[in-house]
Formats: C-alpha cells, sequence, structure tokens
C-alpha cells in the first residue's frame, strides 16, 4: 500500500467516524431514557476521539495507538438491518448501531490483511479493535432491551 492509498483509506475512516458521531449525537438527543442517552452520547464522544486519533495519521503523528481487546459475541451480527425510520423502536435502533460497528470492525480487519506495511497493519487492527469495543457495549444494552426475560 503506498501513501496515497493509505491517505485515502484513513480520509474514508474518517467519514465513517463522522456519520458514526452524528448518526449517536442524534439518538441521544432524542431518546428520554436518561441510560441511553448517556451510552449514545459516551459513544458520540469516541467518535470524535477517533476522527482526531485518524486525523493525526493524516498529518504524518502516527505514534503508537492501543485499544483494550474486547470480545464479540455476535449477538445480532445475522439479524437483518432494520429500516431507518422516523419511527424506529430503540431496541431497533441498536441493532442499526451494532450493524455499522460491524461493518467498520470487518473493513478495519480487511484492511490489516490486505496491507504491506506492519505499522498499517497494526493501527488497522487497533482501529478494528476499538469498533469491537463500541458493539460490545452496544450489544450489552441490546440484550437488556430486547431480553428483559434475562433480568
Amino acid at each position: 500500500m503506498n501513501k496515497n492509498e493509505f491517505k485515502k483509506i484513513i480520509s474514508d475512516a474518517i467519514s465513517r467516524e463522522i456519520e458514526a458521531f452524528d448518526y449517536y449525537d442524534a439518538v441521544a438527543s432524542k431518546t428520554k431514557d436518561v441510560r441511553l442517552k448517556k451510552l449514545f452520547s459516551d459513544l458520540a464522544a469516541e467518535e470524535e476521539k477517533h476522527k482526531r486519533t485518524l486525523e493525526g495519521y493524516l498529518k504524518k503523528d502516527i505514534g503508537k495507538i492501543h485499544f483494550p481487546e474486547t470480545k464479540d459475541y455476535k449477538i445480532v451480527d445475522g439479524l437483518p438491518t432494520p429500516a431507518l425510520t422516523p419511527d424506529l423502536k430503540p431496541v431497533d435502533g441498536l441493532v442499526i448501531a451494532i450493524k455499522k460497528e460491524l461493518e467498520a470492525m470487518q473493513m478495519y480487519t480487511w484492511m490489516a490483511g490486505v496491507s504491506d506495511d506492519e505499522e498499517h497493519r497494526k493501527i488497522f487492527l487497533e482501529l478494528a479493535a476499538m469498533e469491537r469495543g463500541h458493539k460490545s457495549k452496544l450489544e450489552d444494552v441490546y440484550i437488556n432491551m430486547a431480553y428483559p426475560e434475562v433480568w
């Protein structure tokens, strides 16, 4: 992968982080549930930090990053993605968010696999781990909403 290809990938990733921020911020502003509001506000803040981190890569401030390893429970991976409608149920909004995190995780994992630069490969694996962490947080909330009988 050459420098221009890497910069294009990072620029695309920045666009995805902005899209995720906008989604989480909009959901946080609309939900009335205090815990969900905090979860989505926190996720929006994390997406903003990721955007700044990626922007640093574009400025050649690559440095070392590390995101803690989290488990991927694959809870909604096989479910269909609900349509984004004005009367969307909160649990369906979570499914959409989880699917978006899954797509980002898979994209970064794929990029790591095709990268011929060891430093870039490590960056992509760290970004995949970051998205897996978001997915895991959302899946925890999904379990409590979709299966309240568990509690």
